[in-house]
């Protein structure tokens, strides 16, 4: 985790943004008019920065913190969803029944499908918040508060085990790989999806939370690369069946809606910011991976 707090402003976001979209025309991705827009929008938003208010320190959360302040409102429209669970959800429908393990369920969207399917199923998440509501959904499952580097699983007990969203959270992926080639038997699936930053040319990615008592923090985030999972699965006997990244594609018309001010009394959203500079918005991210989704066989 990061030492301390994180300085974040507005305005570095929304020209960093204009920044990549230019980088893309330069590389003639686009052309002469959408340069000199782009140029024209970056002045105008030098022009004025008291709109875009003053930088904020943010302080860094745990995961369990930031969850358990997410969980009531976590399964609200998630557009993460709609990218992974076509992908996510073929694989798991074609692989025979048995003990499933969902490593990070959060509300427990994938167990649910899992227990659907007819497995016997074990969800585990390092919040309480989010295994509170996992239990209104899946009253027959064992669900208990455990990190995904230390299962309360037996040795080569499982068939199956889901990791959804989560590995982002966790700098170092070997000791994950470590834990799942331990529960999981020989033959036994492992399907990983993970997401990608929204901060391209950096390997952070933090998640700007709001805590159940109020506080508001970052929770560190990080992008692991395909070499990375590569590393860590090789190294732990794992064998690559299938690797998918979904790419972004354009929101509709209707849901780019800034608003008429920012609140200074917030840290920087980028989803409120993208609004302000929609093209440059999807000159930056169309067509680049939302998400790395794997499909591992335990040898």
């Amino acid at each position: 985790m990061p030492d301390g707090p994180i300085h974040q402003h507005p305005l570095a976001y929304l020209l960093g943004v204009e920044g990549v979209a230019l980088m893309r025309a330069f590389a003639g991705e686009h052309d002469e008019a959408f340069t000199r827009a782009r140029i024209d929008e970056v002045r105008a938003l030098v022009a004025d920065p008291a709109r875009w208010g003053d930088a904020v320190r943010v302080a860094p959360l745990t995961v369990a913190e930031a969850y358990d302040g997410w969980a009531p409102t976590y399964d609200e429209p998630n557009t993460l969803f709609e990218y992974e669970e076509p992908v996510v959800r073929p694989i798991l429908d074609a692989l025979p029944t048995g003990v499933a393990v969902d490593a990070a369920c959060g509300t427990g969207r994938h167990a649910r499908h899992l227990a659907a399917l007819g497995h016997e199923v074990h969800a585990f998440d390092a919040s309480a918040g989010m295994l509170d509501v996992a239990r209104r959904h899946l009253p027959g499952a064992r669900l208990d508060v455990a990190d995904v580097t230390a299962l309360p699983m037996p040795d080569s007990s499982a068939d199956l085990m889901v990791n959804a969203l989560a590995l982002a959270h966790v700098e170092d992926l070997g000791p994950v790989f470590a834990e799942a080639a331990r529960v999981l038997r020989p033959g036994a699936h492992l399907v990983v999806s993970d997401t990608r930053s929204l901060y391209l040319g950096s390997r952070r990615y933090p998640l700007v939370r709001e805590t159940t008592d109020g506080r508001v923090g970052y929770l560190p985030t990080w992008r692991h690369g395909v070499g990375e999972y590569l590393r860590a699965a090789l190294a732990h006997d794992f064998e690559v069946l299938a690797c998918v990244e979904p790419v972004r594609e354009p929101l509709a018309d209707d849901d780019w809606d800034p608003p008429e001010a920012l609140d200074p009394a917030e840290p920087p959203n980028p989803w409120t910011l993208m609004a302000f500079v929609p093209t440059a918005t999807w000159a930056t991210y169309l067509g680049t991976p939302a998400l790395l989704v794997w499909h591992f066989r335990r040898r």
